[in-house]
């Protein structure tokens, strides 16, 4: 869709519906019907495989299935479409890793021989990773002919969803162009929502194709996964090709033969994409490196040129010589057209890619797969047709937001922007590819150039330790480093005030002299500073006091069961609100940095600095998930029950994180709660509790933008900014196990084994989830103890259980590491409940 080149009445147009559809999904309503349209009939042209033989190309058969795709129905017919002639099918489509499909309604059919007794069928239109014949999407020379007699050479009627959008919901003057009848069971299975679907669904759904998107599907090499075999011109002794894939630094492939002869051919597995090409050169003979390299690529019989890379002479590391492929080439060959210094033979360490399957690329209702929806709850057990449709129209919504993001995001800070009106959505922006590059304008527009001369900031550490091991003693807490860098910052010395906004390359925002540590800073000590503020603001370790008194530690610190134990909200009692807009200014500088301010804040916290709305439900409970559990029994329970728990008991007072108490309304404490007042009790708990921290995040959020202007923190996600501040808290196997005892084990006992293994097999979220799961806490270092299970020795296969009380994990039997691998991950993400809170000296 074209972006920034919309006329005025059709942004408004589409902002309007924009603002529609938000509605409807948060509500979770049916979706307005121009976004989920889909045109009763398109006309197909048949696109020949040009490698396909002479005779098969003077035919066009076409088999047609009861459904879409093989794997799920039985192929019913043969249809034979003339040549130059045009499929009719309807408008409808669908994807799944066998490809794309497209339908055909019973009228349509009844124009071939052999279909007449089918209500419909589908006809694969493009098949993934085999090539062949492709049906695109045409309008008839008749129909052409016959549109142009009765309205006009310039009669464009409306065909697409876009453009069913900008008629539907644009003011404009003159005839309105004519829509294109709907087909209505097509559009009405895109409106239906799904029994139960809240707005959660569609944040996780959302997730979901974030998680699976190209970007976030790079890995390091593919080379073993995508490559079926590795062919070359020739090779000297003991080098042959299979060393240009053995990933050692010590081998190497060396052809042997005639100068400009020399190639490597790689034959592709179907349907591999290949995003980077890169040559791993071999510097230790200059004569050996090739200089210019030429790629070609198609079938063996009909290769075609991609690409001619000329070498710099300075590189001796590795070279992409190939990059961004948009379609699957079933051989790829690099050829060396001249090596340096006239060299005759070419010796390469190896050769590594970045690929993807054809159908990872492409939105389609394969990627649903059971074991792929493990790490998002809400979504499991949800159809994957539902699925498919459901994400096919996030991607049109968010396909219409970038259309007119610019329109939303004003680039200057003295604008105005209207994207508050669309905040609920931010969680769609994940999906956007604009928004990186917004990001990076505004922040780049808004650089101050790097000062002369850094401030000299003279820091006493030994006495910031002696305050963290007891700060009662000192409540004005001069001697953390966090108020030696603050005053000595705001010192006369230091009369030029920092802003914190400078470019990405300037690492070093003051110099430290550690009194009596005899340390150069380099920027060693200036980073070491920003670790001792983190841990100040928000200890790492529960076993400590916080030896600041800008937040405090949340009610869920105390509470077992919580999956999130280890976080911080800022002190409702603190009003020192000039150093919280300096925290927000570190926090603004990490943003445009690459420093890091780690401070543990749940997303309560997170989502109010970003500008993003927060439920009680979700977010709240990451502060106190005990509260929310106690409001949510409140209000179920009938008057009997009412009066047995609380009696006259429950007043119109709460407790804050701060461990004050409040009251809701005038005389609370005095005033005993009604059964028929505890919905609004209900409400003034939690208007009170969401609340409490008002004014300490609104100085935070402050601070933060004198450093970020506004449009980035419209742009990012909340764990997006909590990324860019805090960096990615990525749990390794290799550390995690560092802090894992085995208790009650034999050496050779195979549930550690298997354990292990499957620990390996898990991605950093993984290890995250598992970690709350075991200990309640989200970030290394905690102990972690493993004991078999025993409270049921003779079962195989279950459930693993944890007591994040004690940080304790048993381990069941299991049959194998895969058996292993699935029970734990479905556990970490789907089962925080089963928490046995159990003792490990009591078994």
């Amino acid at each position: 869709m074209k972006t920034g080149g919309e006329a005025p009445h059709q942004v408004l147009g589409r902002l309007r519906f924009l603002l529609q559809c938000s509605e409807c999904f948060r509500r979770a309503r049916a979706l307005p019907a121009a976004l989920c349209y889909v045109p009763r009939e398109v006309q197909y042209k048949i696109c020949k495989d040009p490698s396909a033989p002479a005779a098969a190309a003077a035919r066009s058969l076409l088999s047609v299935w009861d459904s879409p795709g093989p794997a799920r129905g039985g192929s019913a017919a043969t249809i034979e479409v003339r040549k130059g002639g045009c499929l009719r099918a309807t408008g409808e489509e669908y994807c799944n890793s066998a490809g794309l499909w497209v339908k055909l309604s019973k009228e349509q059919l009844e124009e071939y021989a052999g279909t007449r007794d089918l209500a419909e069928g589908w006809v694969l239109a493009q098949r993934f990773g085999e090539g062949g014949d492709k049906l695109v999407p045409v309008d008839s020379v008749e129909r052409i002919q016959c549109q142009h007699q009765t309205l006009g050479v310039d009669y464009r009627p409306a065909v697409s969803w876009e453009q069913v959008v900008d008629l539907t919901y644009s003011i404009r003057l003159g005839e309105m162009p004519r829509l294109i009848e709907q087909d209505e069971a097509a559009v009405q299975k895109f409106r239906s929502v799904p029994p139960g679907w809240t707005y959660e669904h569609d944040m996780e759904l959302g997730r979901f194709l974030y998680d699976h998107s190209e970007k976030k599907l790079q890995s390091a090499d593919c080379t073993k996964e995508h490559i079926n075999s590795i062919e070359v011109s020739s090779h000297a002794e003991d080098c042959a090709a299979a060393h240009l894939t053995d990933n050692l630094t010590y081998t190497f492939w060396e052809s042997n033969g005639p100068p400009g002869q020399h190639w490597v051919r790689l034959n592709m597995k179907k349907g591999a994409i290949v995003k980077r090409l890169w040559l791993m050169l071999d510097g230790q003979s200059n004569s050996h490196v090739p200089r210019r390299v030429a790629v070609y690529g198609g079938t063996l019989s009909r290769l075609q040129h991609l690409r001619t890379v000329l070498i710099n002479e300075n590189s001796y590391q590795n070279v992409c010589i190939l990059r961004d492929m948009k379609t699957h080439m079933p051989v790829l060959e690099i050829r060396f057209l001249e090596c340096r210094a006239r060299g005759y033979n070419v010796r390469l360490q190896g050769i590594k890619i970045v690929s993807f399957w054809e159908w990872d690329l492409i939105l389609n209702a394969g990627m649903f797969q059971p074991a792929r929806l493990v790490r998002y709850p809400l979504l499991e057990g949800v159809d994957a047709d539902v699925l498919y449709r459901r994400a096919m129209l996030i991607q049109r919504f968010v396909q219409l937001l970038e259309s007119v993001l610019c329109y939303l995001i004003p680039l200057s800070e003295d604008s105005i922007g209207t994207f508050n009106a669309l905040r609920s959505m931010k969680p769609f922006m994940l999906l956007s590819k604009q928004s990186e590059t917004l990001i990076a304008h505004c922040l780049q527009s808004s650089e101050s150039s790097a000062p002369d001369s850094l401030p000299k900031l003279y820091i006493n550490r030994l006495l910031a330790r002696e305050h963290r091991a007891n700060p009662a003693l000192d409540p004005s807490c001069r001697n953390t480093v966090f108020t030696q860098l603050y005053e000595g910052l705001s010192s006369s010395k230091n009369n030029q005030p920092l802003d914190y906004r400078w470019p990405l390359t300037y690492s070093q925002w003051w110099e430290c002299d550690f009194v009596t540590e005899g340390i150069i800073d380099s920027g060693g000590g200036f980073r070491d500073s920003l670790t001792d503020v983190s841990e100040e603001l928000c200890p790492s370790s529960s076993d400590v006091p916080v030896p600041l008194p800008f937040f405090v530690r949340t009610s869920n610190q105390a509470n077992s069961s919580s999956d999130t134990r280890d976080r911080y909200v800022p002190n409702p009692s603190c009003k020192d609100f000039p150093k919280y807009e300096w925290i927000g200014q570190l926090m603004g500088a990490a943003l445009r940095s690459k420093e890091f301010l780690i401070l543990s804040l749940p997303a309560l916290v997170w989502k109010q600095l970003a500008g993003e709305e927060v439920s009680w439900s979700k977010d709240f409970a990451t502060v106190d998930s005990e509260l929310v559990k106690l409001l949510e029994v409140l209000e179920r329970v009938d008057k009997e029950g009412f009066e047995f728990m609380f009696g006259r008991d429950l007043t119109y007072t709460t407790v804050l994180s701060d461990q004050r108490m409040v009251e809701l309304i005038p005389n609370g404490s005095n005033t005993a709660v009604r059964y028929e007042d505890r919905r609004e009790f209900i409400r003034l708990v939690q208007k009170a509790r969401l609340e409490e921290s008002k004014e300490q995040i609104a100085a935070i959020r402050a601070g933060l933008l004198r450093v970020v202007p506004q449009p980035v923190l419209d742009l990012l996600t909340w764990q997006q900014m909590e990324k860019r501040i805090c960096g990615d808290p990525e749990i390794t196997v290799a550390e995690l196990q560092k802090f894992i005892k085995f208790e009650d084990f034999s050496p050779d006992d195979t549930r550690i084994k298997y354990f292990l293994e499957a620990l390996h097999n898990f991605t950093s979220e993984d290890l995250s989830h598992f970690l709350k799961f075991a200990t309640g806490r989200s970030r290394l270092p905690v102990q972690i103890n493993v004991y078999p299970e025993r409270s049921n020795l003779d079962a195989w296969d279950v459930m693993p259980q944890s007591s994040t009380c004690s940080c304790s994990f048993f381990l069941p039997n299991y049959s194998t590491a895969k058996i292993c691998e699935e029970m734990l991950r479905y556990a970490v993400y789907n089962c925080m409940s089963i928490d046995t809170d159990k003792n490990p000296a009591d078994e």
